[in-house]
């Protein structure tokens, strides 16, 4: 009998996955684009938090009401399925293991390499950086690959780790900003006018550090009581995010002028820590804010390694009969797992190439933290749409209501990254097509090798 994957995770895990995968790095990697993006303007920085966070949590409502129907190997696969046949299916699995997951796996990679290298003086965009980043990606690999027991333990972990600089300055910050005054400087002072696109652009960067939720639906063959588990872990670790960022944003106005957070750029947050917790205390806080980095590249190549197993477990894929091994003695799927680290290498490549060195790639230059993010929101939309068409053992509120906020959240993400990015944004089409276009002839070369058996 071929090795199955086991139900070995629970609530909490499944929670601080969620958690786990979507803060990290992103607060404090975003926070200072949103913050230049708006031109120092505090209430629209909120606002880009709170839309991004609304669209997440509605979508993830719908997913985890889809979660109560479906339990296979990967989540958003299995819906996609579900709701569009299997050929959609393949496809959608096709675009999160070629590009979805390397790419934001890899600039993850890169982030934590890049507040590493704040805290050593070193060079963002010079080799230590990329070298760092590297060895995060083999080392992350290595963990999800052999021990994904440990792996999970990691994630808990760095959760609760992670946890302690954002609450410290969502308390501490807001309190001496209140009492100094900086607070209501920052709130009432722009540093410059925001661009017409600004709010937009705000709004693309945040879903960047809102992403990551779906990738939890990666475990729910691995999840105990998943049908249970599944809806409560998405729902319960959206809400936690968005509350905590929101109060992270406003904690974080309270410790310098809003000038000196956009001049600071990598160093920004380094600053605000050190300015409320002094030197060393700033410091070592910092070091917690680089292993909340690390725990969320951890949760993404989570998804990373499962990728191409995904599809290749439907006998689809490249050489579906090599990625779909289950090694009996890790219980995981080794091979699908090399892949995932070997893609998670050529699109970091890419992303040095395109936006930290000169200009490599001429007119496909776009940014790989955010274009792939807003794709998986278009494949989201006609998955909506046939689970409204499907559902009708739901009630309003499951099968229209919270749906049609989601397709509305969807298109809106679109929209707003197509202001944002402009003509980047048709370079990453092209890209996007192109890759697609190669998992289309794997379809039809394994539908061809189907007919021959």
């Amino acid at each position: 009998m071929e090795p199955k994957l086991e139900k070995k995770y629970g609530l909490f895990t499944a929670i601080a996955m969620v958690v786990g995968i979507v803060i990290g790095s992103g607060v404090f990697f975003k926070a200072e684009k949103i913050l230049t993006a708006t031109g120092g303007n505090l209430k629209q920085g909120i606002l880009a938090w709170v839309i991004g966070g609304i669209i997440m949590i509605s979508c993830a409502y719908t997913f985890s009401v889809m979660a109560t129907k479906y339990q296979y190997i990967n989540g958003v696969v299995d819906y996609a399925e579900a709701a569009m046949g299997k050929t959609y299916a393949y496809y959608v699995g096709w675009f999160m293991a070629a590009i979805y997951y390397p790419t934001i796996t890899s600039v993850l990679a890169w982030v934590s390499a890049r507040y590493t290298c704040v805290i050593f003086g070193f060079s963002i965009t010079g080799g230590e950086c990329m070298t760092i980043a590297c060895l995060y990606l083999v080392s992350s690999f290595t963990m999800n690959a052999l021990s994904p027991v440990l792996a999970g333990k990691f994630q808990v972990s760095t959760t609760v780790i992670k946890l302690i600089p954002l609450f410290l300055m969502a308390v501490v910050g807001t309190f001496a900003g209140v009492r100094s005054g900086m607070t209501m400087y920052n709130f009432t002072h722009y540093v410059s006018q925001s661009s017409s696109n600004g709010l937009f652009t705000a709004i693309v960067a945040a879903s960047f550090a809102y992403e990551g939720w779906i990738i939890a639906t990666c475990i729910n063959a691995e999840l105990r009581n998943a049908k249970k588990n599944l809806p409560l872990a998405l729902i319960a670790g959206t809400f936690i995010t968005m509350s905590i960022y929101i109060l992270y944003y406003i904690g974080l106005a309270g410790t310098i002028k809003n000038e000196l957070m956009m001049a600071g750029g990598e160093s920004g947050a380094k600053l605000a820590f050190q300015t409320v917790f002094s030197s060393a205390g700033g410091s070592l806080l910092f070091v917690f804010v680089i292993i909340s980095c690390l725990g969320t590249l951890n949760g993404l190549m989570l998804g990373c390694t499962r990728g191409i197993y995904s599809i290749a477990a439907r006998g689809l894929g490249p050489k579906p009969w090599v990625f779909s091994q289950i090694d009996p003695a890790t219980n995981m799927p080794v091979n699908s797992a090399i892949m995932g680290l070997f893609l998670c290498g050529i699109w970091l490549f890419y992303f040095y190439g395109a936006n930290l060195s000169s200009n490599w790639f001429g007119f496909f230059r776009f940014d790989s933290s955010e274009l792939p993010i807003i794709t998986i929101y278009a494949l989201y939309i006609p998955i909506f749409i046939m689970f409204m068409v499907k559902g009708k053992e739901l009630n309003f509120f499951n099968r229209v209501l919270m749906p049609c906020l989601s397709l509305a959240g969807c298109v809106f993400m679109i929209a707003a990254a197509w202001f944002a990015h402009g003509i980047a944004a048709v370079a990453y089409l092209i890209v996007f097509f192109v890759i697609m276009a190669l998992g289309a002839l794997l379809f039809r070369t394994n539908l061809f090798h189907r007919r021959l058996l």
